[in-house]
């Protein structure tokens, strides 16, 4: 059975996209990001919690304040990627859900009233949000860098604040010369599904 989805867009949101380590100075508009935002705020979350939080790094003086917090191979692509946004957990997500869940608004304190509920919760539909977040930025034509390799209590304290977990930077552009490593192995179906 083939895809609904052209040949074209799978090319462009998987077979073709990689992670970009270089980029052209060609920015990146408030425009495209609020293009990308109305497209992956669809995407799926328990409870439509929704918990992913986005710092936006445009200026010198924030991209200098991140690139500190970077691990050593990572600042010179943060540092000339035209975007950098950093994705975070909401802690406090909860909040939102009467607005977010009308239909069941009692869901807030059933079942999120405990904080170590929350910050699982938070973290893991945050998480899947960043990789609608991804696939956002590639349908929008440019290509995504995100990155674990960072100091997470610096850039806590730096841009967020307790409520909120960093969980990843993404750098953001059109991909620049020798942007790619070559790509990596992929597992076979046979080694990732089972039917029982």
């Amino acid at each position: 059975m083939s895809l609904v989805l052209d040949t074209a867009a799978q090319d462009l949101l998987f077979r073709e996209a990689r992670t970009a380590n270089t980029f052209t100075d060609e920015p990146v508009t408030d425009e495209q990001v609020q293009a990308i935002y109305d497209l992956v705020k669809f995407g799926p979350t328990a409870f439509n919690q929704s918990p992913l939080r986005v710092v936006l790094v445009r200026s010198a003086e924030g991209r200098e304040r991140l690139v500190q917090h970077m691990a050593e191979g990572n600042r010179p692509k943060t540092t000339t990627a035209p975007l950098v946004a950093i994705l975070a957990a909401d802690n406090e997500f909860h909040e939102e859900l009467p607005a977010l869940l009308p239909h069941f608004p009692q869901a807030k304190d059933m079942f999120f009233a405990e904080r170590p509920v929350r910050e699982s919760a938070a973290g893991l539909n945050a998480a899947l949000q960043a990789a609608y977040f991804i696939i956002g930025v590639r349908a929008a034509g440019l290509a995504a860098g995100p990155m674990t390799g960072y100091d997470a209590a610096g850039i806590q304290k730096e841009f967020l604040d307790d409520d909120h977990t960093p969980l990843m930077v993404v750098n953001i552009g059109k991909p620049g010369e020798d942007a790619w490593f070559p790509r990596s192995p992929r597992l076979s179906y046979d080694e990732v599904i089972q039917t029982v």
